[in-house]
């Protein structure tokens, strides 16, 4: 219990002594209560200090994140076959540039019958296609994300198998070029459909036609 105060001979009140236990403990909580405040500070300081966040838990689903609309994905490649009319034109003069300036001057060996090739190689769906894909793998192993080794795996992994479908003694270009002193193009006949397919369009034939007019 704190000690009575009796005022002093000349009315004023005399400051109260708190005995020293009493004391620490006040000391304590007050220790105690700036080190909260200093933490709770910290805490803003970093809150406020913190980049927005670009991802949203919501990407999936296809709703914008917290700070703000999502960002456009990037459009997603299509295979050059699929594509038609100018937009297919487009595509395959942007080949015909890489085939031309790039991957023949650095990966285009001499022209044998081990390894024929074709002028017009532009006609060859499957050699078009062939040359797509490589060409689409080019750009994404190239990239930085795919950091030091991605073009590593772009030569181990896409351009020796292409390469090796494209110009084989026995592949698309066969009947065309096998010297440089001699320029050929022929397209080879590729397989007739199945029999299956043929008797579906058959049927479907056979569904389309009118019946013929009753005679009177």
């Amino acid at each position: 219990m704190p000690e009575s105060v009796e005022p002093a001979a000349g009315g004023e009140l005399e400051p109260i002594r708190v005995p020293d236990p009493h004391l620490e403990g006040i000391e304590a909580s007050v220790r105690r209560l700036m080190e909260q405040s200093a933490q709770q500070a910290q805490q803003l300081d970093h809150l406020a200090s913190a980049p927005p966040r670009s991802e949203s838990p919501f990407a999936a689903f296809g709703m914008p994140g917290f700070g703000g609309l999502a960002p456009a994905a990037p459009p997603e490649p299509r295979p050059i076959l699929e594509l038609d009319g100018e937009e297919r034109e487009d595509e395959l003069d942007a080949l015909s540039d890489w085939v031309d300036d790039f991957f023949l001057p650095v990966y285009g060996a001499e022209v044998t019958t081990a390894a024929p090739w074709c002028l017009q190689w532009q006609e060859h769906d499957d050699v078009v296609a062939w040359l797509h894909a490589l060409w689409l793998a080019y750009q994404q192993h190239k990239d930085p994300e795919s950091g030091l080794s991605g073009l590593f795996v772009w030569h181990r992994d896409f351009l020796t198998h292409a390469v090796a479908a494209i110009r084989a003694p026995g592949g698309p270009l066969s009947a065309c070029m096998t010297s440089p002193e001699r320029p050929a193009h022929r397209l080879l006949p590729g397989p007739p459909p199945s029999i299956r397919t043929e008797a579906a369009s058959a049927a479907e034939a056979v569904g389309t036609t009118e019946p013929d007019e009753p005679t009177s």
